[in-house]
């Protein structure tokens, strides 16, 4: 027993009871702005649901992470691709989008089935795949990713692809299959986005003729609302009061929180609802939180953030075997992927998108997720001196 407590990663551990609290006085903040008895609540929700993560977390820990990958990862993958079809069929439809089925979200469990079946193959076929075989590796691992990617894409969700592909990238350059394709694949993605970019800039500039703009965006492969977002990104002052207000009222929130804060319920921007309430519990809720905290307070999340994302990489470094490595890179990767966009797009630096910031958004499927997935992180460390 005291091994397995040295074994133990203390600062993934007292950075993720951290970020539960400090998520649970957020959402009590920004819930208490929103009219219904159930949002006023949803603070306590919020633990009831870590504390079931907790016990999750502990019984993953605790048992080898082989045993999960061998035995569950291609089930639970399989499994997974069956309820992305079901939720397009019979899932509930919310704000213009089916992902609920039911009580869950099975884009968000769909993102650990994939990283663990990924570890799982790529993890066991590393020697393989890495030489001659090199191009038919990345071609496997298009498919795995593929496949769940194009069923979330269709719900729609342009979000949760966006956080699972650099997991999957991650994955594959640690795994060390055809690393000159992949050098030239994100060359022609960043190309390609660029080009996007620009697109839509020429297209949606002010003054700009409707006739050459309709011409531009029928090779924008983008839907209406993905091209509004984009236009925001572009053009923030361009339509203040309707597609980019809340973007307006995300960077005014931040902004005035000055050094120290507001302090703790008392964010004005939130309780006013200048930042509309529909957003105010989930996808922008840094915003509430850095209003209320400051500077000082932003800066102590990112702490606690970066605590957690290098103490994954670091389990990656110490792992036993290629599996356990390509996982840890995983799941720090897709957390580090939600963070940054989360934040990015609050403070105008990448187009808005619907992603929950890890542990202080409210949103249940999501943390019990996450805390799966640092538990699967955590067992690596303790088993890491069982050699396969």
């Amino acid at each position: 027993m005291l091994r397995r407590l040295l074994l133990f990663n203390w600062v993934q551990f007292a950075a993720m009871l951290a970020l539960i609290a400090i998520g649970t006085v957020a959402i009590w903040s920004a819930g208490s702005a929103r009219e219904g008895a159930a949002f006023h609540a949803m603070w306590a929700a919020n633990l009831r649901t870590a504390a079931l993560g907790l016990a999750l977390y502990f019984l993953i820990a605790f048992t080898d992470y082989r045993k999960y990958l061998t035995l569950v990862a291609p089930p639970a993958y399989v499994a997974a691709l069956v309820l992305l079809v079901l939720v397009l069929v019979v899932g509930s439809e919310i704000y213009g989008g089916r992902r609920w089925l039911w009580f869950f979200q099975p884009s968000e469990i769909s993102k650990l089935c994939v990283i663990a079946f990924f570890a799982e193959v790529f993890g066991s076929a590393e020697p393989l795949f890495r030489r001659r075989e090199g191009f038919t590796g990345f071609v496997v691992a298009a498919l795995l990713v593929g496949i769940p990617s194009v069923l979330i894409l269709a719900e729609p969700d342009l979000g949760t692809t966006l956080t699972l592909a650099p997991a999957a990238l991650v994955m594959l350059i640690a795994a060390n299959v055809w690393r000159r394709g992949l050098a030239v694949l994100l060359a022609v993605g960043a190309i390609g986005g660029a080009a996007l970019l620009g697109a839509v800039h020429e297209a949606e500039k002010p003054g700009v003729d409707p006739a050459r703009r309709a011409a531009i965006i029928r090779y924008v492969p983008l839907r209406e609302h993905q091209l509004k977002r984009v236009k925001t990104f572009l053009f923030p002052e361009s339509d203040p009061m309707g597609a980019g207000y809340t973007l307006r009222q995300a960077m005014i929130s931040i902004g005035s929180g000055g050094f120290a804060g507001k302090g703790i319920g008392k964010g004005e921007t939130n309780h006013l609802k200048y930042l509309p309430p529909s957003v105010s519990m989930n996808d922008f809720i840094f915003c509430v939180y850095a209003e209320e905290t400051g500077f000082l307070g932003s800066l102590a999340l990112l702490s606690l953030f970066a605590a957690l994302c290098l103490s994954g990489a670091w389990i990656a470094y110490v792992a036993a075997d290629g599996r356990g490595r390509l996982i840890a890179l995983g799941v720090s990767t897709l957390v580090f992927a939600h963070i940054y966009v989360n934040i990015a797009m609050s403070v105008g630096l990448v187009p808005i998108t619907g992603l929950p910031l890890p542990f202080i958004s409210s949103g249940r499927t999501f943390l019990l997720t996450v805390m799966a997935g640092l538990g699967l992180t955590q067992s690596i460390s303790l088993h890491r001196e069982i050699q396969t």
